[in-house]
Formats: structure tokens, C-alpha cells, sequence
């Protein structure tokens, strides 16, 4: 059931059989849907990437963008296929129908956009960004400026972007030195430079709506002196109408490793002092406005990296059992043996069962995470609300990180199945692999967001959040050590569950003293530790309810014997599904789980070395 993309399979199991998605339907907010509706919705998104975004992708890479005369231009065949993907409804599906949405659960539209991430996500980007920025506009802006900018967004008439980088503060977003002044009508004069502002220029939309950090003359320095403005490429006039050019000027298009379909801009406002913006929402709350948004800017790019490694295992998948190569190691004395495809090699399977874990737990965490924020949004009960948002916010950093640090692997891996080919433009491997890079990058470098989670998220609620999982492992757990397929893997989660609760506490008790340095020194890999455990969470879930599907289907077939079972992996696509999904789940367990503890222990072992060795010691 593979298009190449990602399984459309796994991704309804995860839906309808492991989270139970259908509960949102009996909510007021979601009522008007349905699982047939998911299901048409899906097929939709998977018909609209397979045949118009994905032959896209290698001709967006290879043409890639270009600036001239101060002007940047997409590939062309870009132009048609934003056409279509605008027409489609996909531009804002989750925004409320009274702005031009469907009021899509997040969890339905982000696997739907997803899927079109996959097939071609330096494209997708464009209305992505333009999305979560009228969203901006539509929570904080006035009526005015939903009028002039928000709605024209929304149907993909005008673009948008996000402008927070700077070329002298990178991450540090407080250092920012755009300032705005304020001007006798209201409005305020903008001026700076903005770096790596994805499509910061294009031609796909008549104008280009930014909102633009930036701090007011005689505010306080720092991230509380910032304000946020919307900063139109021409200016808008009351009645609607477009004016003149708003004095941005496009200063070049980063030449990158990656998404070249994609254009990364360096902007630069008010360069003759006729840069003219709106203030959004309140003065100094800029960051409050902008990090609005930043948790579905976070899954969204998990949502890239995933697509990148589903279709890289897909892939691979299907080159290892076309590639004939050697004969079965067992037969290499056998001078009559015939080479076999390489997919029945015990290396090859290992490297394929490795990404294919992974690639469902990244599957699951960000489907797990989004269907967390639809659950708060749904219910009317103030407890579950919170504990569900709770989660939700303490899942975004693995939806970002984990979940891109481990789609480059995947990724890296698909070469290696690929061999010298993988490495080669002939075949796709490679231009995944470039692609996969930026997201370990960008919208929050992955060390911030392991700072973010260790910093912020571990003690947030007072730690409620935290305990609320464990909660989720403790049950899963419970379930896994029933499960006739599991039990024996059950005590691998059991182990790593305790070690990493542990080391969470191991953290408060640091933050209090003199070593309050190590929690951070040791954030990336907590990060990497905490989400390996989520993984194996959902894994485990995935495996037990296989479980309960395989012992109806062997029922019902009258297969009572191991021998008969194993014939039906063979002949019934839906044995081999959830046969797939234990092996998944014993393999994670046995190979990813089972590391935690030693892992956990490495840190509190308290090695200093990087604080305490001299900048000099790092020279070559």
C-alpha cells in the first residue's frame, strides 16, 4: 500500500486503531466530521502529491531559484502546482470556515499536509508560511488589517513569511537591531535587515505579507523590548487596492545544500526610509505574538523531516528487493548458487528494520502530539484540557528534534542501502538526505530545543506534565507485560521509563545547586534519551494492538498452528501489516530501549570535561 511517500496503511492504523481519533468526532468543535471524511481527506492529500507535487521535487532541486534584478523567481512548474494546491483547500484546512478554512482537526491536517511535505516540501513551504502567518494576523490583528491582509492570505492570493533572524544575532533573538519609529498616522518607519527568511521574495503571489520583529525606538534592549509589525511588499491601500513598492529590497538567495525549490532571502527594510509597517498586536509583546504559532511551526518542520524519511525507507524498501547482489551467505560454498535480491541479506534487513521503527514512531509521536492539542481544544473540562495541552507542550521539542535528528539517520541509511547508487543524482536517496538537513535547523536549532525542553518544559506545571506521561508509560507498560507478544520486551520500557523519570529528578536537585551547568550541558542528549522513550511508548502501543488484530484475523482463518500463521504473513497483506508492527516494536525495544539506562547513567556520572577544558584545548 506504499506510494512511494509513505504508508497510507500505517498512517490510518495509527489514526482509527491506536489513538482512536473518532473520539474528537462526538466533540461540538469536530462534530461535522467523520472517518469517512479522514479517509476522502486523505486520499485527496496522497492524489494531489503522488501526481502534481511529487514529479516537482527533482525539478525544483535541479532549476532551483533565481534572482535578478533584484527579483527572485521560483521554478516555473511551480506556478500550476501552487495553483492547485491553493484551489485544493490545503493552503489553511484547520482555520475555522468563517476565515476560509474547514476546521480540520490538527491532527488530520497536519498528516494530510504532511503527505504532501513528502512528495515535495520546498514548495509546500510557501502557503505553509503564509498560513501561520495570517494566523497571526487573524488571532492579534484589527478588523482593518483582517480585512486588507488576513483573508487575501488565507486563499493564497498574498503570501507570507516570518521574519525573526538578523545576520548579528542568529538565535539570539533579543539582540535583534531592526528598529521601528513611530510616524504621526499611526504607522511606524521600519528599518534592518533579516536573514535566511524563507520565501522572504518570490513570484507566486502578488504580494508578500511579512510580519517583522523589531524593537520601537526607546524600548529596553532584550527580548522584552520587542515589538512585531506587518510589513507588506507593496503597501495595501484602505480600499484594498495595491499600492507602491514598500521600500523591502531582496539583497540576495542563499545558494544552499538543500531545498532549492525553496527561496532563502536576505531582506532589507527601509533602506531609503520609506519602509511603512502596522503594529500587530500589542507594543513590546512581539515574541508573545510570534511564539503564538511556534508549536505548529515546530511540528510542521517534523512533518518535513518525516516526509523526507518515509519516502527514503520507501524507497530503499523497494530498490533492496529489486537490486540483485551476491548469494545468500548461507550458500557461499555452493558454487551453483544464484545471487539474490539484497533485501534477503541479514545486514540489508537490519538496516531496514532500523529505519522502519523509526520512521513509525515518527509517524506516531507527531500524529500522538497534534491529536494532544485537539483533545485540549475539544473538551470542555478544564483538568483534561490541561493535562492534554500539558503534554502536548512537552512533546513539541521531540516532534522537532528527536524527530529530525533521527530522519537524517534514516535518511543516511537509505544511501547506505542504496550503496554508490544512493549517492548518485539518478536516484532520489541523495537529494532527500540534502534536504533532511535544514530541519535539524531551522525554527529553533535542535540544541534549543533540547534547552527548551530541559529548561522550560520538564518543570513547567510543576512538573505535572512530566508525571502525566509517566502515566502513559506506566499504562503501557501494564498493557505490553499481558501481551503474549510483548512481555518479554515489556521490562526494556519498564527499565528506560524509571531511568529517565530519574534522571528527570536527578535535574531539579542540579538546578539548585552549583551544578546547575549540567542539565544543560547534558540537554541534547536527554533530548535524544527522552525521545527514544516516547518512541518506545507508542511502539509498544502499536505492537499491543496489533496483537489483539492478529489473534481475530487467525481466528476467523482457522489458523491455530504457528506454521499456518506464518503462511499468512505471505498471502494476507494485513497479517503481514500488523506482523510488521510487533517486529517493529521488539526491535526498537531490544536495540533502542535497552541503552537507556547506561545512557541515563553517563550523565549522572557529572564528566565536566567540555565546561572545564581550556577554548584553547578545542584548536587543532
Amino acid at each position: 500500500m506504499s506510494n512511494l511517500l509513505t504508508n497510507m496503511r500505517d498512517l490510518q492504523f495509527v489514526f482509527f486503531e491506536q489513538l482512536g481519533i473518532e473520539k474528537l468526532f462526538k466533540s461540538e468543535k469536530h462534530s461535522a466530521f467523520s472517518k469517512e471524511d479522514v479517509i476522502m481527506m486523505l486520499k485527496e492529500a496522497e492524489k494531489l502529491a503522488v501526481n502534481v507535487l511529487l514529479p516537482l521535487y527533482p525539478v525544483g532541486d535541479r532549476e532551483g531559484c533565481t534572482f535578478q534584478d533584484g527579483k527572485v523567481s521560483v521554478p516555473k512548474s511551480f506556478h500550476d502546482a501552487y495553483r492547485r494546491y491553493v484551489e485544493g483547500g490545503w493552503l489553511c484546512p484547520s482555520r475555522a470556515p468563517e476565515v476560509g478554512g474547514q476546521g480540520m482537526p490538527a491532527v488530520v491536517s497536519t498528516a494530510c499536509i504532511g503527505l504532501m511535505q513528502a512528495a515535495n516540501y520546498p514548495l509546500v513551504m510557501y502557503p505553509n508560511l503564509t498560513n501561520g502567518a495570517a494566523a497571526l494576523i487573524e488571532i492579534y490583528g484589527t478588523e482593518e488589517q483582517k480585512r486588507k491582509y488576513m483573508y487575501r492570505m488565507y486563499t493564497g492570493e498574498f503570501g507570507g513569511t516570518m521574519c525573526l533572524t538578523e545576520p548579528g544575532a542568529g538565535s539570539d533573538v533579543g539582540a535583534l537591531k531592526t528598529t521601528a519609529r513611530r510616524l504621526p498616522d499611526g504607522r511606524y518607519s521600519i528599518t534592518g535587515t533579516k536573514c535566511f527568511i524563507t520565501g522572504g521574495d518570490h513570484d507566486l503571489t502578488k504580494n508578500i505579507i511579512h510580519p517583522v520583529l523589531a524593537r520601537i525606538e526607546g524600548d529596553p534592549p532584550g527580548t522584552r523590548g520587542i515589538s512585531i509589525f506587518i510589513v507588506p511588499k507593496y503597501r495595501v491601500n484602505d480600499d484594498g487596492t495595491q499600492g507602491e513598492l514598500n521600500d523591502i529590497h531582496t539583497g540576495n538567495i542563499e545558494h544552499k545544500m538543500g531545498i532549492h525549490g525553496n527561496a532563502t532571502c536576505t531582506l532589507n527594510f527601509g533602506d531609503n526610509g520609506e519602509c511603512v509597517g502596522e503594529l500587530l498586536g500589542r507594543e513590546r509583546e512581539g515574541l508573545r505574538v510570534m511564539f503564538h504559532l511556534m508549536n505548529e511551526a515546530r511540528v510542521d518542520v517534523g512533518y518535513q523531516a518525516l516526509g523526507t524519511a518515509s519516502a527514503s525507507y520507501e524507497h530503499a524498501v523497494q530498490y533492496a528487493k529489486e537490486r540483485i547482489q551476491s548469494v545468500p551467505v548461507w550458500e557461499m560454498k555452493n558454487p551453483d548458487a544464484k545471487a539474490v535480491p539484497i533485501i534477503q541479506h541479514p545486514d540489508v534487513r537490519r538496516d531496514l528494520l532500523w529505519m522502519k521503527c523509526r520512521v513509525e514512531a515518527m509517524r506516531a509521536i507527531l500524529a500522538y502530539t497534534t491529536f494532544c492539542f485537539d483533545l485540549a481544544e475539544s473538551t470542555g473540562d478544564r483538568n483534561e484540557h490541561d493535562k492534554w495541552m500539558g503534554i502536548a507542550e512537552l512533546l513539541i521539542p521531540v516532534c522537532k528534534a528527536w524527530v529530525s535528528d533521527t530522519a537524517m539517520l534514516v535518511c543516511s541509511k537509505a544511501i547506505d542501502v542504496y550503496g554508490g547508487y544512493g549517492y548518485c543524482a539518478e536516484y532520489p536517496a541523495e537529494q532527500y538526505l540534502r534536504d533532511c538537513k535544514i530541519t535539524t535547523i531551522y525554527e529553533g536549532t535542535n540544541g534549543i530545543q533540547s534547552l527548551d525542553l530541559v529548561g522550560r518544559k520538564l518543570g513547567s506545571s510543576r512538573g505535572a506534565n512530566v508525571m502525566n506521561f509517566a502515566g502513559e508509560i506506566m499504562a503501557t507498560i501494564g498493557r505490553a507485560k499481558a501481551s503474549e507478544a510483548m512481555k518479554r520486551y515489556a521490562p526494556f520500557l519498564e527499565e528506560a521509563g524509571n531511568a529517565v523519570i530519574d534522571l528527570v529528578m536527578t535535574f531539579g536537585g542540579w538546578g539548585r545547586s552549583s551544578s546547575f551547568l549540567l542539565p544543560i550541558l547534558n540537554a541534547s542528549p536527554f533530548l535524544e534519551i527522552f525521545g527514544d522513550v516516547v518512541a518506545g511508548v507508542l511502539l509498544m502501543q502499536a505492537a499491543v494492538v496489533a496483537e489483539e488484530k492478529l489473534a481475530a484475523i487467525y481466528a476467523e482463518r482457522g489458523a491455530d498452528t504457528i506454521g499456518k500463521q506464518r503462511t499468512l504473513v505471505h498471502e494476507d497483506p494485513d497479517v503481514a501489516f500488523y506482523a510488521g508492527k510487533i517486529a517493529s516494536a521488539r526491535f526498537f525495544a531490544s536495540e533502542g530501549l535497552s541503552t537507556v539506562k547506561a545512557r541515563c547513567e553517563a550523565i549522572k556520572f557529572i564528566d565536566r570535561s567540555p565546561l572545564e577544558m581550556a577554548d584553547e584545548s578545542f584548536a587543532e
